[in-house]
């Protein structure tokens, strides 16, 4: 006992702690079926009450992949040849006759199109740099650029749909770069094939929006939070007050509020959207904790608050949330013009930098001529006000203008990461110069596919597993039935770690449990060959169970990590449905290494000491 008691601790805690990651799973499953039981009202009621603890399940659940749940498969392929015809400049008849013949012979070839681009105008013994890049350039140095604006260009595109992904609301979308011009986009929970059209093929839109003033906005939150309370509604279009509403009614909440409920009570509005309590920077805007969101916007869109808010008020939400130092996440509410000052067609380049001043990264932009004069125009009549930069409704920051900006030039500050400003920028760059976008493949699996494949799933997994503890008891007995035991936690583990680290399970992934119950099962058996073997030649059973495990780790050792280098490969190379089953064999090999050889020895261990008889057939 004493020799396995280190060994038999770091058992429980490893079941104890497999069990801990499975158990939103089962929460997330149990809410499924409540909601499920109840009616249209009820079940949005109960959602309500328990939205926050429905949302932490289904983060920390197991993932289903698209063939286990409804959802769509879309593939995209950016158009770089219509990419390649926009970039080009003084463009006449000769070139129109270049590009038809190269997309005519695009279809029927599978070469690299810029490649067929350099062939065809050296065969009309034309030079790129007529078209493209500088006139000093050479073919060479004119292709180069081709290539890297190109392979951005698919980057940018790639930006652009997981943007309008994440703004779209998807639980646990998957979008892959494939090959040099695709992409694979799976959105689970997602049936409107109309609204993924627009979602997916539309440009991405960026936005410059003046900031409403601060009195106005304080006043509008006023009315809306009395109209909320049931309260009369005071006319703030006659009122010659310039208290903060806002403020007074937030920055002190323990002045006016006792307890929750009757925050709840008296400041609805107030309640799920407040100030930070910093009046020397407030600009307007509200802060809403994260599951709040959804509440909020419910609150605005109704037609009797509609009334309240002036035709050229819009409000946006953050593209990031701040964190506080107890991890929870909360949004800014930014009320903005409707109409926008600036928008991202006149931009025409944008790049991530460090300030070399504060040593911050920032993202600096360029625009066109006519982009040039408009900004200088705003700018210059807008010192000291706030402008909001919004892609896809999402507001990136809203500075404030310090001067009079000329010459087309502007920069965002308040990244966090030079990372966090690469993306920005690409974003940037993709709302002036989006690459064309084509769906070329649409797959939609529905309700009773997902289903259907589930159900095949469990009753395989079932029916596999049940003959292998059938044949294992059978033919080594007491053997067979701790190896039934350590296969049931190899399961237990492969389906914690999956969860534990965000991993999905697919129909594939299914396929790779099964195999893993064979590989688990493979170990045991050489095991107990060898413990016979080793019996027979009079060595007692504690003698024949040390030699059998310590003989058999070899060859079990060698073939399972020939499959789990197999797996990685399957991993790293492979896509979709192979990364599901390469994902759950690797952990398996790992899950069933520990089981057969630890858990298995320990418990024979365990029984010898006891005086058990232990048989294996």
């Amino acid at each position: 006992m004493k020799k396995n008691r280190g060994k038999l601790i770091f058992i429980v805690i490893t079941v104890l702690l497999s069990l801990y990651f499975l158990y939103p799973t089962y929460k997330d499953y149990v809410f499924s079926k409540q909601i499920h039981s109840l009616t249209s009202e009820d079940s949005l009621k109960f959602v309500e009450d328990h939205g926050k603890e429905i949302r932490e399940a289904r983060a920390k659940r197991i993932n289903l992949g698209l063939d286990l749940q409804v959802g769509m498969k879309v593939v995209l392929e950016v158009n770089v040849l219509k990419f390649l015809e926009d970039l080009a400049k003084n463009k006449d008849d000769q070139f129109h006759q270049i590009f038809a013949e190269i997309q005519e012979e695009a279809k029927s070839s599978d070469q690299n199109l810029i490649d067929l681009l350099q062939k065809k105008f050296q065969v009309k013994q034309v030079r790129l740099s007529r078209y493209y890049g500088n006139i000093r350039d050479s073919d060479d140095d004119v292709i180069k650029k081709l290539r890297d604006e190109a392979s951005t260009a698919i980057d940018r595109a790639v930006e652009i749909v997981r943007n309008r992904v994440d703004q779209y609301g998807v639980a646990e979308p998957s979008i892959q770069k494939q090959g040099s011009r695709r992409i694979i986009v799976e959105l689970p929970g997602v049936s409107n094939e109309s609204e993924v059209r627009v979602l997916l093929q539309g440009t991405a839109l960026l936005e410059f929006k003046l900031l409403i003033d601060p009195e106005i906005a304080s006043k509008v939150y006023q009315a809306i939070d009395r109209t909320l309370a049931g309260k009369p509604v005071v006319d703030t279009a006659s009122s010659d007050s310039t208290k903060n509403a806002a403020e007074s009614d937030t920055t002190k909440p323990e002045d006016q509020i006792q307890t929750e409920e009757k925050a709840k009570k008296e400041h609805p509005f107030f309640y799920l959207a407040g100030t930070s309590g910093n009046e020397q920077n407030w600009r307007g805007q509200l802060y809403t904790a994260e599951e709040n969101k959804s509440k909020v916007m419910t609150i605005l869109r109704r037609p009797e608050i509609q009334r309240l808010i002036p035709q050229d008020m819009w409000f946006v939400w953050s593209a990031k949330p701040a964190i506080t130092a107890e991890g929870k996440k909360f949004f800014t509410l930014i009320p903005v013009k409707k109409i926008p000052d600036l928008t991202g067609g006149v931009i025409t380049n944008a790049r991530a930098t460090i300030d070399p001043q504060f040593n911050t990264p920032i993202v600096e932009m360029e625009m066109n001529d006519q982009g040039s004069k408009d900004w200088a125009r705003i700018t210059g009549a807008n010192i000291k006000k706030n402008i909001a930069v919004i892609m896809d409704s999402s507001c990136y920051s809203y500075p404030t203008v310090q001067d009079k900006i000329t010459g087309g030039r502007s920069r965002i500050t308040g990244m966090e990461s030079i990372e966090e400003a690469n993306l920005l920028a690409i974003v940037l760059r993709a709302g002036a110069l989006p690459a064309p976008v084509e769906i070329i493949q649409q797959v939609s699996v529905g309700p009773s596919l997902g289903e259907d494949s589930i159900r095949q799933g469990v009753i395989a997994s079932l029916l596999a597993f049940g003959l292998t503890i059938g044949f294992m008891v059978m033919y080594y007995k007491t053997g067979g039935t701790m190896a039934d035991l350590a296969l049931l936690i190899n399961l237990l583990f492969t389906l914690a770690v999956l969860a534990g680290f965000q991993g999905t399970l697919t129909l594939p992934g299914i396929a790779g449990i099964i195999l893993t119950m064979a590989v688990a099962v493979d170990a045991n058996v050489l095991i107990y060959e060898r413990i016979r073997e080793e019996s027979v030649t009079g060595k007692t059973i504690t003698a024949a169970i040390d030699v059998g495990f310590s003989k058999a780790f070899t060859a079990i050792f060698d073939s399972n990590l020939t499959t789990f280098i197999t797996g990685v490969i399957l991993y790293n190379f492979g896509t979709g449905p192979i990364k599901g089953f390469a994902l759950t064999l690797m952990i398996g090999i790992v899950a069933s290494m520990f089981s057969a050889i630890v858990i298995t020895r320990v418990i024979f261990d365990l029984m010898t000491e006891r005086g058990k008889a232990v048989s294996f057939g």
